[in-house]
């Protein structure tokens, strides 16, 4: 009987040991323990104020709340950096009438991201996504904050995969 109570030990150890660190969000940070996510300034031609600093703290609170990592202002195992480089609005639809019957914002952002663990998964890309509303409608109140929600949750969860989960 005490044979079988430590095979069973044994079992259990062994197979927790073989786990690892297991993350729901996939996400691999190899042996980094910090983060930084430098300001994302907006050089693009039209300027919306605020979205800068709107887009730097979504990037920081997705990394936080999706892995273990810990934010830092500097010397960061993990940085993000770069800059807000397109944001302009576009018809997408026509009425009878030659007016537009939607447009689309669309917002680019040029991302480098440096492991300084592992500098192969060092990269510099373009993240872009869009938000399609009534040209009736203006783009502002609501319609701005909808529209810039929707684009920022796509673009920094593309910012993470591309980073952490290696897709």
């Amino acid at each position: 009987m005490k044979k079988l109570h430590l095979l069973l030990l044994s079992i259990i150890i062994l197979s927790f040991q073989s786990c690892g660190i297991y993350s729901f969000t996939g996400a691999d940070t190899g042996g980094a323990s910090t983060f930084q996510v430098n300001y994302f300034q907006n050089t693009a031609d039209i300027v919306e104020p605020g979205i800068d600093r709107t887009f730097t703290l979504q990037l920081q609170d997705l990394i936080q709340n999706q892995t273990n990592l810990s934010l830092t202002n500097s010397g960061g195992d993990l940085i993000y950096e770069g800059e807000i480089v397109d944001y302009y609005v576009s018809p997408i639809t026509a009425t009878a009438d030659n007016t537009a019957a939607q447009n689309r914002l669309t917002i680019r952002i040029n991302v480098r991201y440096y492991d300084t663990l592992n500098t192969e998964k060092d990269f510099e890309k373009i993240f872009s996504f869009y938000y399609d509303y009534p040209a009736t409608a203006q783009l502002v109140g609501p319609v701005l904050d909808t529209a810039l929600e929707e684009i920022f949750t796509r673009i920094t969860q593309d910012i993470f995969n591309a980073s952490l989960t290696n897709w």
